[in-house]
């Protein structure tokens, strides 16, 4: 049996007693911990994985073994702000070589230090393209590397984590819960007038919609000296290369339906987004006959960026009859690995504690030796927030000794650097809700704010 084959089979989403699938609208961020696929093999550890990971490898032929400029090479990315750049071959260079200063590349291979970068959300691009950072490493993780699906045995490191029933019985944690447990609901009144408005102004200055254009390049093919060479793609040489524009407009018997599918993707009304289409200048709307399909999504995009402003500004927060219970830490099983995701610990709720990061695991590491510090938990995914744009899971509530400091009971979110943080639109949106809805549950009795790290948390709670 092929060994893709017999993972596959495993690969089956589990479904509750009342024939609920568990996926991750009904778990959030539980769903990697519940959906948990044991395969013994017979055969040992070492060859199944690698037999696995050989015929992933074959499956994936067509990706990119290696980092190189012509990864990048004419590439168009986009910023969070909207604007566009193409890539050509001198700043594809400047990329790879900021890639190779900063010891991400080595031997056109992708390093350990990149993975831990990104997986702390630290990665250090050239500087002419640190704002379009998202779509470039989505060009890096594009190279097939083995360690980004990486293989666990099962049979060495892990720990099952358990409830520390003394310390969920105890005072502290008690306080701290009864504060944070409430839940709630929210209600947005915006004017429609003000959305429109927005919207124009957003298109306006924002809406660029690129040319179609025709990109021409020319090489030969060296003597072929090599099955590496081919692989490598060395065995080409390019010669020439130029970008030719199309004189090509929409196409009059191709039918477009510009307001129902604009209506499609930012959920208004079809009045609505007729206002915004007749309010725009007529030089950005002609663009749409450049390029319709582009024209239509960034339209979409750009509206539904001043929806949300528009939401956050006006949404409210109210008390809800309802609680989170405490089996929300009793009920899922949590499972990781010893010096991997998981540490053990003595002040946590749990006996171990299973980490995101290496900023998460330092962040812990603090609380955990704090002598402030009476109880605190890494929150589960089933303790979330509602928001207009999704659920929003808190990282930690932690409850500090009487006298200690001044604000005992905090909910905290961790990110790796406040100072050069670059927050998505959604994030901020989420946070700004966290903060309204801890104001309407329980007014001062308990904090909520974003620290970078420890030492950032003690000057919020001694303030």
């Amino acid at each position: 049996m092929r060994k893709r084959q017999e993972v596959g089979r495993g690969l089956r989403l589990c479904v509750n007693q009342d024939g609920e699938r568990m996926d991750a609208s009904a778990l959030a961020d539980d769903v990697q911990n519940i959906n948990g696929l044991t395969v013994i093999a017979s055969e040992s550890y070492k060859s199944f994985a690698e037999g696995l990971q050989d015929e992933i490898a074959q499956a994936v032929a067509n990706r990119p073994r290696k980092v190189s400029p012509d990864l990048f090479n004419g590439h168009r990315v986009r910023s969070a702000a909207g604007k566009n750049l193409v890539i050509y071959e001198a700043l594809a260079q400047d990329i790879y070589d900021s890639l190779v200063m900063e010891r991400y590349v080595k031997h056109g291979a992708l390093t350990e230090r990149y993975f831990e970068d990104k997986k702390n959300g630290q990665i250090v691009l050239d500087e002419q393209v640190q704002d379009y950072a998202q779509d470039v490493i989505a060009l890096i993780d594009t190279v097939y590397d083995s360690r980004s699906i990486p293989i666990v045995d099962g049979r060495t490191g892990n720990v099952e984590l358990q409830v520390d029933e003394e310390k969920l019985a105890s005072q502290a944690f008690k306080a701290l819960w009864s504060r944070i447990s409430q839940r709630s609901f929210y209600v947005v009144n915006f004017d429609t007038e003000e959305l429109v408005d927005k919207a124009i102004k957003a298109l306006n200055a924002k809406l660029k919609v690129s040319k179609i254009y025709i990109k021409v390049e020319t090489g030969t093919m060296k003597e072929i000296k090599s099955k590496e060479a081919l692989i490598a793609g060395t065995a080409f040489s390019k010669e020439a290369g130029g970008a030719y524009n199309a004189s090509a407009e929409t196409n009059s018997r191709v039918k477009y339906d510009l307001i129902g599918k604009i209506v499609e993707l930012t959920g208004l009304t079809r009045r609505t987004v007729a206002c915004i289409l007749t309010g725009i200048e007529a030089v950005v709307f002609n663009q749409f006959k450049n390029n319709p399909e582009e024209f239509i999504l960034k339209a979409a995009e750009l509206i539904n960026e001043e929806k949300a402003t528009v939401i956050i500004e006006h949404i409210t927060y109210d008390k809800l009859n309802q609680v989170h219970t405490m089996d929300l830490f009793t009920e899922p099983t949590l499972k990781g690995r010893l010096d991997e995701n998981a540490m053990v610990v003595k002040h946590h709720l749990y006996d171990y504690l299973i980490y995101d990061s290496t900023n998460e695991r330092h962040f812990a590491e603090e609380l955990d030796t704090s002598q402030a510090v009476e109880v605190y938990v890494k929150l589960p995914g089933g303790f979330y927030i509602n928001t207009p744009v999704g659920h929003y899971n808190p990282d930690w509530a932690i409850a500090f000794k009487e006298g200690s400091v001044k604000h005992i009971y905090f909910v905290a979110e961790t990110k790796g650097s406040m100072s050069s943080m670059q927050l998505r639109e959604v994030e901020k949106a989420k946070i700004h809700c966290a903060r309204e809805h801890f104001k309407a549950i329980s007014s001062d009795r308990v904090t909520y704010d974003v620290v970078d790290g420890y030492e950032a948390l003690m000057q919020k709670v001694m303030k």
